[in-house]
């Protein structure tokens, strides 16, 4: 028999397992706040982040939202895996600035949960994500 839908577990705990992912830490990404269904991190962005165009890979734009739809999606506690997203890119990003990435959750259901992803620095809009993800029956948090 399947688990049902999971009670949201504590925030800050899956705040302490979701700052330490590797992948995000490699990048230098940053989780700044987290709570149900909403997430935010930044980037200081570096020389080898540039594209051959001087400013800031899309791929580096790309993970810094995908990481922020990670926090939001998975702040329950509650395993989530993204199957969707799509991104508009609006504004070159540049080095030595620092980009804000904000996720949230627009509508959540038994299975499913879409999310909104803004990344922006000071002044500008630079993308924005629409992403989608699949709730397991599972919490990655330990009771």
């Amino acid at each position: 028999m399947s688990k049902q839908y999971s009670k949201p577990m504590e925030s800050q705990s899956a705040f302490q397992v979701l700052k330490d992912e590797p992948f995000a830490n490699y990048l230098g990404i940053k989780l700044t706040s987290m709570d149900e269904g909403t997430a935010t991190a930044e980037l200081f962005t570096t020389e080898n982040m540039l594209n051959s165009h001087g400013s800031v890979h899309g791929g580096v734009i790309f993970s810094l939202a995908d990481f922020a739809f990670a926090a939001a999606s998975n702040s329950y506690g509650q395993v989530a895996v993204g199957v969707n997203n799509s991104i508009n890119y609006f504004a070159a990003g540049h080095v030595n600035t620092i980009l804000i990435a904000t996720a949230t959750e627009i509508k959540r259901t038994r299975k499913l949960a879409w999310y909104n992803i803004q990344v922006h620095n000071e002044e500008t809009l630079i993308a924005s994500m629409e992403a989608m993800v699949y709730l397991k029956n599972q919490n990655f948090l330990s009771e």
